[in-house]
């Protein structure tokens, strides 16, 4: 009798787990999602705005040099979303994956992607530094401010195209939330909006001349996916009932 009691709780307790499990790595998630937004509002927005004074070299290259502490806290920023977006590829995939392994893997292949051109992308600001910091200085004042100004365009350049390896990965999770049946499918539809928004931005930042701000119309359902999931992962998570149907059952 003992010995089919202390079975029987072993069993609840297994059971009682594994239902944890997707919701601590939901939350988790979703905490992750909210630290990107906050570093990436730091390095992809603050920063910049407080720095880079817009078809100024001079100007942008001096306010550099005088807030050095600032521009590297940017940097820091910009790496720690790096670091942030590693962990949550790994936790998209796992509570993607019972709707379709192969592409909740190709979403992941596609962020992780991302990911590293954006960490290779690091280079171009290191280089600001490194540029500004030189003694004696290696290139006159105008050649200087040229190549600064030169150095932080390439890094747009380059981060806009890490995001155009992001569109897939924003339509195969909008998909797959979509169908999941453990998530509501507002967030899916929401998702491939978003990737509708960034696909536009992605293709005239890299190919129309000119343009330079992402229109309000295709930021507003970015912020709104990119707000609203996160923070029903934070305060609902998964639904563990549909979940359990979706799962592949423990060996």
């Amino acid at each position: 009798m003992e010995s089919n009691t202390a079975t029987l709780g072993s069993v609840e307790l297994k059971q009682h787990t594994d239902d944890r499990s997707p919701q601590a790595m939901a939350r988790f998630a979703g905490l992750l999602y909210i630290a990107i937004a906050v570093f990436a509002g730091i390095a992809q927005g603050y920063v910049p705005a407080q720095l880079v004074v817009p078809g100024d070299a001079a100007a942008t290259a001096n306010n550099i040099l005088a807030s050095s502490a600032l521009f590297r806290i940017g940097i820091a920023s910009e790496l720690a979303t790096l670091l942030c977006e590693v962990a949550l590829v790994i936790l998209l995939y796992i509570l993607l994956r019972p709707v379709s392994n192969t592409l909740a893997l190709i979403a992941a292949a596609f962020r992780l992607t991302m990911t590293a051109i954006h960490g290779v992308n690091l280079l171009s600001p290191f280089a600001v530094l490194l540029l500004l910091g030189a003694s004696p200085a290696v290139f006159a004042g105008d050649q200087l401010h040229a190549l600064v100004a030169l150095l932080l365009k390439v890094h747009s350049i380059g981060f806009t195209i890490g995001i155009a390896f992001f569109v897939p990965h924003v339509f195969l999770v909008g998909y797959l939330i979509v169908r999941s049946g453990y998530f509501p499918r507002v967030f899916g539809g929401l998702f491939l909006l978003a990737g509708c928004g960034y696909f536009i931005d992605v293709v005239a930042r890299l190919f129309l001349p000119g343009y330079s701000e992402t229109p309000a119309a295709l930021a507003l359902p970015i912020i709104i996916a990119e707000i609203a999931f996160p923070l029903w992962l934070l305060v609902k998570g998964v639904n563990i009932e549909q979940w359990n149907k979706r799962a592949p059952a423990p060996a």
